[in-house]
């Protein structure tokens, strides 16, 4: 897949050997919704200038794959699917299960490429489960990174993947991981937590791109959500825009090699996210945000 777009929302940026807007879109929400009501989103994505669009196998048991496929196959040339593996779908009160085993990572690409109807998934992240938030590996899903990375690389040499990306790594991991090639990382990174900014910088100097997750807060207690600070609120108002443009806008202008994939089921609220690709933070409204913690 290769990019012909003259640009997209927030402007471009290189994504391994693919060109993607800067703002995509994340696809896990679509798990709760119908075809139809799908469709609609992806459609509408694709129409504002998206063509990065990010999913897993394990969102709804490949539930968003088969919507994505449903909606657009057969794909545009420029559209890039990122995957990611490393867990699974069970039928548990807990509805995810790690998966972190070489062999278990080969079945997770394989069940992406059926589910999306690709002979080749663009990029695929590996999720590490060491650390929250989420869940933490133990007994068997204990696997080095080595061991992971080298099959994924066989992937990458057998053609069913294009690209190797991490997710929820530590300094250490990513420096570990040059070798292979690493063509970007999602970590969760926002106006409020930048627990990871040592990761981004990394990534800066290494032409590693950068995607946070949680770009504006979670249910998870750890990860605050940065639309709710006043002075994000005050400035969203003088600048007549949405305090999620804000933190959006932040992030795009902190660093030119972040990549955002704010996820949503609305048409209504993917187009307000899209709003952050006009928003101008002058160096005064720059200064005041970053100095904020």
């Amino acid at each position: 897949m290769t990019s012909e777009r003259p640009g997209g929302p927030g402007g471009m940026v290189k994504l391994g050997q693919y060109e993607i807007a800067r703002i995509g879109y994340g696809a896990m929400q679509l798990e709760h919704v119908d075809a139809a009501a799908a469709g609609a989103v992806l459609h509408r994505a694709l129409e504002l200038g998206i063509n990065h669009l990010d999913t897993a196998s394990f969102y709804g048991h490949t539930t968003v794959n088969r919507h994505i496929r449903a909606a657009l196959h057969p794909y545009p040339d420029d559209l890039v699917i990122v995957s990611k593996v490393g867990a699974r779908r069970v039928d548990a009160p807990v509805p995810l299960a790690l998966a972190q085993r070489p062999e278990q990572l080969r079945e997770q690409v394989h069940l992406d490429l059926t589910s999306l109807g690709l002979d080749q998934v663009p990029v695929v992240n590996l999720r590490r489960a060491d650390q929250g938030p989420g869940l933490i590996a133990s007994g068997d899903d204990v696997v080095p990174l080595d061991d992971q990375l080298a099959e994924l690389i066989a992937l990458r040499n057998e053609g069913l993947i294009g690209a190797i990306g991490l997710s929820n790594i530590s300094t250490e991991q990513l420096e570990q991981a040059l070798p292979a090639g690493i063509v970007c990382v999602q970590n969760a990174y926002s106006l409020l937590d930048r627990s990871s900014e040592q990761q981004l910088q990394l990534c800066a100097a290494n032409g590693i791109t950068w995607i946070p997750y949680f770009p504006l807060g979670s249910a998870f207690d750890q990860i605050p959500s940065p639309t709710e600070h006043p002075v994000v609120r005050d400035l969203a108002a003088r600048l007549d825009t949405t305090p999620a443009a804000i933190c959006l806008a932040w992030i795009l202008a902190h660093a030119d090699h972040t990549a955002l994939i704010p996820g949503t089921r609305s048409t209504t609220h993917l187009e307000d996210n899209l709003h952050a690709a006009a928003v101008h933070l002058d160096a005064e409204a720059l200064t005041t945000l970053d100095a904020l913690t």
